[in-house]
């Protein structure tokens, strides 16, 4: 084992510490998350925090790109065993539909807490809250398209406004999903929005 350098900061799970700011600053925001609150939870230091992350919004950042990546690799197993264009919307929704309940809903969700949030007084998380949610637009478009191309999807149906409409659905899921709503709710969402797409 090789010994610490001097300078090397933390004596913490960096992976762990980020999934507990996530849930906090998923909870209460990000403005509304003091350093106090954070040092608390993640269980480290305020020293330990401005080494590993510069500062709140260091941390914050980190936390957003952790919660996307969970979030896409989470997705990803999902649809890896959807064949149509039609099951693989259904896949996404199903996804959103089980974080929108429960003690996961009540959370909320990082990427549309992050809109609200920050996005009018930050234009570097707005970029990225953008790419975000252009990302999974685009994503939703490509399903339509190729359910249009396997059958699964009306040829009626205009996926690139479709695909806004969902988006939109997905994204009031997890703001519902804060109010306390239950899964069977949330999962009658699901079947109701696969209906646009006949």
């Amino acid at each position: 084992m090789e010994p610490r350098s001097p300078g090397r900061p933390r004596e913490f799970d960096r992976d762990d510490a980020l999934d507990k700011a996530i849930g906090t600053f998923s909870e209460h925001g990000y403005h509304a998350t003091s350093l106090g609150k954070l040092t608390a939870v993640m269980e480290i230091a305020e020293g330990s925090l401005y080494k590993a992350f510069g500062d709140k919004r260091g941390l914050f950042l980190a936390a957003f790109e952790r919660y996307v990546q969970q979030r896409s690799e989470r997705l990803a197993r999902e649809l890896a065993g959807a064949r149509t264009g039609r099951d693989k919307v259904k896949a996404v929704l199903a996804v959103y539909a089980e974080y929108s309940h429960g003690k996961h809903g009540k959370r909320g969700c990082l990427v549309v807490g992050s809109a609200v949030d920050l996005a009018s007084s930050d234009p570097e998380m707005a970029k990225r809250v953008a790419a975000v949610l252009a990302f999974h637009e685009g994503r939703l478009v490509e399903f339509i398209l190729q359910g249009q191309g396997d059958g699964s999807v009306s040829a009626r149906v205009d996926a690139a406004l479709t695909a806004r409409l969902l988006l939109c659905l997905v994204q009031g899921m997890r703001v519902l999903g804060k109010t306390g709503r239950s899964r069977e709710e949330m999962a009658s969402l699901v079947e109701g929005a696969l209906k646009l797409l006949d």
